[in-house]
């Protein structure tokens, strides 16, 4: 079958010739040999529509394109330079460990003084923190799975300004020589609070990593523990350290990037809920998906 490229404006791009049980990934090789600047992983074929307001429908992986294609033709969309997913996190997640230590290490620098003596509040205040990154380092290279090799090469600037200037920002504070710890119940309560929340967000990635094949994007519904009451206990888990964190250190900034953080992970776990739902719809033999359970907050949402 031969298929008809276009552009979102209608022009034509290019024509490749497949095979009749030609499926997405052959689409994309196919026009790779063409143009060799479109790797596929730069790639995004959408169905023509009719309608400027339509949104458009994206084109399946698994289902032959002579099953999806009223006419052979596909939209084409550059996805712009890509990166991979590891690539991105393991560069966000660096810039926390080279920043924050700065601030610990070089005071005149910053401060223009040398520190007076930290206070325990402090010192936990930099373990769990270096603790959290190293540890989503080593999740990056050893744990996760990425459904999706690669994002657009900008993404990598855009977090890494977010992680790297609140890390700047909360080591500012922490280690200012105008400190003010907090009392030192409340602090031993939630830094013990952190450590836990950190071990089970540990726990609930690698086992959401053991549910998925090594080279797969396939999806199952996870089961038992929290996940019998919220979709993505990971997230729920993450909000709570940083909360625990933030009140056995107590800055503005520390709060704001919680605020800034949970809000992003709200957004996530909607969307993951979504997915969850409509994959799992229990049609046609496949699973239903527990209808009682929430995205992020067990019982409310």
């Amino acid at each position: 079958m031969d298929v008809t490229i276009v552009s979102r404006s209608g022009s034509k791009i290019g024509q490749v010739s497949l095979s009749d049980e030609a499926k997405l990934r052959d689409l994309k090789d196919a026009f790779h040999k063409t143009n060799k600047k479109y790797y596929p992983e730069r790639q995004r074929f959408t169905l023509p529509t009719t309608s400027a307001s339509k949104k458009p429908v994206p084109v399946a992986e698994d289902v032959p394109l002579k099953d999806q294609l009223s006419e052979a033709t596909v939209v084409f969309k550059d996805m712009g330079p890509q990166i991979s997913w590891r690539a991105v996190f393991i560069i966000e997640y660096l810039g926390p460990l080279l920043i924050f230590p700065i601030f610990l290490m070089r005071p005149a620098i910053i401060y223009g003084t040398d520190l007076p003596p930290l206070v325990e509040q402090q010192y936990s205040g930099f373990v769990a923190f270096m603790f959290h990154y190293v540890k989503r380092e080593l999740e990056t290279l050893l744990v996760h799975k990425f459904s999706n090799s690669t994002m657009p090469i900008m993404n990598v600037f855009k977090n890494s300004i977010y992680y790297w200037g609140f890390a700047a920002g909360i080591g500012y504070f922490l280690f200012h020589p105008l400190y003010t710890p907090v009392k030192i119940g409340r602090y031993a309560v939630c830094m013990a609070l952190f450590w836990f929340w950190e071990v089970a967000n540990f726990v609930t990635h690698a086992y959401l990593s053991s549910l998925r094949p090594p080279g797969t994007a396939v999806r199952k519904i996870p089961r038992d523990g929290a996940f019998e009451y919220v979709s993505c206990p990971n997230y729920l888990f993450e909000i709570l350290a940083w909360m625990s964190f933030n009140l056995f250190t107590s800055t503005l900034v520390g709060w704001a990037f919680f605020a800034a953080g949970s809000a992003q992970m709200l957004v996530w776990a909607l969307k993951k809920h979504r997915n969850y739902q409509k994959e799992f719809d229990g049609k046609d033999g496949r699973e239903l998906y527990p209808p009682g359970r929430k995205a992020l907050i067990p019982f409310i949402l």
